[in-house]
């Protein structure tokens, strides 16, 4: 009898790949494309039992170290280099400290991409949820602030639904309306959440803010919750934001501005997060233009050493040639470090694609091909 001239490859659960799968696929079957039937149905077999599984009463949803390092997460991104990035942050002070005068300030910075304090801004579309004012007084401070300048980035409102009433849909809108937006100001927490009995509880303030982080998390970008501070003292100026800590629990992050006196026009910053350094700045108020100056900052900010290969794959992508893609053998070739396996160099990405973005300027992409695991890298703005 004749044998069949088709050739199936013995599995081989110890080679290495640059494809990055997860312990449950390591097994590797080489198929022809005349079979590519069967791989179909091989994949519809795995989902539905995959399915079963999840349906299942009591299953846990988990993933393995490997699956871990061969994932690509959202970067974070910065929208001030070192103050502030995409998340859910609480901006608490005591009652007409000028908090409302600062988010005016940062609107304004980051809708026109202008430096704050030095500091790189990422210019991007800001709503400013301004609850507690008119356009009267809008129209009146931001002049004062800013002149007669003015940008299409930077949009108002002084109503909105309550946060379990609607907002989530109108702020879902005006992303889809403008897609390049990048922060979202509700001035105040208070206003948009729901009131009643267990308002002051730890659970209803960290669901409050988690509903809230939801919304960031899901769009990539950052809203910052205006709230007030208690009048009690305490030894962590954290300790004195008005309500539980279920709110900070569940925030990424807290901006505390304090004065020694209300009638101050120095002011201390206190900043705390969970992808921020704990920094304290020391600010003046300018009383003329109603804009908050920095004099110092008592904490210079830290910087990770640079990475070698981060390095060396930035340089990849130019404004000339802006787009790199192909497979992770190929960028090796491309880079010519040795004793660098291709896997290693896909998970070394993976890991470091939000450095890649906020240092470099790099987006980076891994998605699976036919052929393979494709790399793809992109200046985030050619035009810069």
């Amino acid at each position: 009898m004749q044998k069949d001239d088709k050739k199936v490859t013995v599995p081989d659960t110890s080679a290495a790949t640059d494809e990055g799968q997860s312990p449950s696929l390591k097994t590797r079957i080489s198929i022809t494309d005349e079979d590519t039937e069967i791989n179909n149905n091989f994949d519809i077999e795995k989902d539905r039992l995959m399915l079963q599984r999840m349906i299942a009463p009591d299953y846990l949803h988990t993933i393995s170290h490997l699956e871990l390092y061969d994932t690509v997460f959202q970067p974070r991104v910065y929208l001030i280099d070192g103050l502030l990035c995409t998340g859910v942050f609480l901006f608490a002070g005591a009652p007409k400290i000028g908090k409302s005068f600062f988010m005016a300030q940062l609107g304004y910075h980051i809708s026109q991409g202008i430096p704050l304090w030095g500091y790189p801004v990422r210019n991007g579309v800001v709503l400013y949820l301004a609850l507690e004012d008119d356009y009267s007084r809008l129209q009146n401070r931001l002049s004062r602030m800013f002149g007669t300048d003015s940008t299409d980035d930077f949009y108002f409102a002084t109503h909105a639904k309550n946060l379990y009433c609607g907002l989530d849909d109108q702020l879902k809108k005006f992303i889809k309306e403008h897609p390049d937006t990048n922060l979202i100001i509700i001035d105040t927490l208070q206003k948009i959440r729901e009131v009643g009995g267990e308002k002051f509880s730890y659970a209803s303030d960290y669901e409050n803010v988690t509903k809230i982080k939801q919304l960031a998390d899901q769009y990539g970008i950052c809203i910052m919750l205006v709230h007030h501070t208690r009048k009690q003292a305490a030894d962590d100026c954290f300790d004195t934001i008005s309500g539980t800590t279920g709110l900070l629990g569940a925030a990424d992050g807290a901006f505390i501005l304090q004065k020694e006196k209300r009638t101050d026009s120095a002011a201390v910053l206190d900043i705390v997060g969970r992808d921020l350094q704990d920094q304290r700045l020391h600010l003046l108020f300018d009383r003329e233009h109603f804009v908050w100056g920095m004099t110092s900052a008592e904490t210079e900010l830290w910087k990770e050493p640079s990475d070698p290969v981060l390095d060396a794959v930035a340089k990849l992508v130019t404004q000339k040639t802006p787009e790199w893609s192909g497979s992770a053998s190929e960028l090796l070739d491309c880079l010519e470090f040795f004793g660098l396996q291709p896997n290693v160099l896909t998970r070394r990405l993976n890991i470091g694609a939000s450095r890649l973005l906020s240092e470099h300027g790099v987006r980076y992409e891994s998605s699976r091909r036919n052929a393979g695991r494709i790399v793809k890298l992109t200046l985030d703005d050619p035009e810069a």
